[in-house]
């Protein structure tokens, strides 16, 4: 699914580090699994500051390629019922902007309930359809531009914000103990975020997690 389109796209989109992740992530943990490890920049710095095992899945064969380079174990493939993780349990698994990739991103939180350790958590990265930005697009332009990367990445299968990005967890079987904005429109667009800051002040702070491009979750069952 979709093949044509993840082969297109730059290579700099698999190799985000996501340093503002680290942060979410327990002192103690001995294994992590990245689902969606792209080129294994990220599971790489996890590998350096924690001195833990990194596993990665990862469907896009180059990237999973990379990954192997810098990972413990690397699995070309999907995270689905068919995958086969050697009876590994995992203190953290990781999901940076991917669920919104999956046809059914419950499914695959049903799955991870096989894979955690008793007092294992899913830390996820999930972009905010309600950001400004894509709100300007949206209201203003009265448009929806599918293109390579970003809210509008044409390779989303799934749209989310704050409230069902949450609701998610909670119909799934998980309890959130955090969900934060990451990556503020005042990093990204500074002319953006003027404009922002005036039309939340209007409205009493009521649009105030439209200044975030993604929303960070930490969730255990």
């Amino acid at each position: 699914m979709l093949k044509k389109e993840y082969d297109a796209k730059n290579e700099s989109y698999y190799a985000h580090e996501r340093h503002e992740m680290l942060k979410y992530i327990p002192q103690n943990v001995k294994y992590i699994l990245d689902v969606g490890c792209s080129s294994g920049a990220f599971g790489s710095s996890i590998r350096e500051k924690f001195n833990c095992e990194v596993w990665g899945i990862e469907p896009d064969k180059k990237s999973s390629e990379k990954a192997r380079l810098v990972l413990n174990k690397v699995f070309n493939t999907f995270f689905d019922e068919n995958i086969d993780l050697l009876n590994q349990k995992f203190d953290c698994i990781f999901f940076n902007d991917v669920l919104e990739h999956l046809v059914s991103p419950f499914d695959a939180l049903q799955l991870c309930k096989k894979y955690l350790s008793p007092n294992g958590i899913i830390i996820c990265s999930i972009p905010n359809l309600r950001y400004f930005d894509a709100m300007y697009h949206i209201l203003i332009q009265k448009d929806f531009n599918y293109v390579d990367a970003g809210i509008f990445d044409k390779t989303h299968l799934r749209f989310f914000t704050k409230k069902s990005s949450e609701r998610m967890f909670i119909e799934a079987g998980y309890k959130v103990d955090k969900i934060e904005g990451i990556n503020s429109i005042k990093e990204i667009n500074i002319k953006g975020y003027k404009n922002f800051n005036i039309l939340n002040f209007i409205f009493f702070k009521y649009i105030s997690d439209m200044e975030y491009l993604q929303f960070a979750i930490v969730a255990h069952l």
